[in-house]
C-alpha cells in the first residue's frame, strides 16, 4: 500500500499514526505526550496538560469526543469516561 505522506514531518496538528488504550492512574504519567484523546465512553475525565500545574475537571465529555489537549496525567479519581485512547 503506497503512503503518500510518508516522507512528510509528523506534527502536533498532523493527523495520529497511533493509538493506544489509557488506564486511568492517579499517580503514573502516560508513557508518551499524545496529540489528542479519544472518548469511547461518556463522562469526567481528571488530567493533567503537559505544561499543566494543577489537574482539571472535564466534566460532561461525551462519547465519541476527540480532545485535542496534549495530556501528560489523565487520573482514575474523579474520571468515570471509558474506553479512551492516547492518539499519537
Amino acid at each position: 500500500m503506497t503512503d503518500s505522506f510518508q516522507s512528510l514531518t509528523d506534527e502536533v496538528s498532523a493527523p495520529a499514526r497511533r493509538a493506544l488504550a489509557v488506564t486511568p492512574h492517579d499517580a503514573n504519567a502516560l508513557s508518551d505526550i499524545p496529540k489528542a484523546l479519544y472518548v469511547g465512553t461518556a463522562g469526567d475525565i481528571t488530567m493533567r496538560g503537559v505544561d499543566g500545574a494543577a489537574d482539571q475537571l472535564w466534566k460532561n465529555v461525551p462519547a465519541g469526543a476527540l480532545l485535542p489537549f496534549r495530556a501528560q496525567y489523565v487520573r482514575a479519581s474523579g474520571t468515570t469516561a471509558a474506553d479512551i485512547l492516547a492518539l499519537y
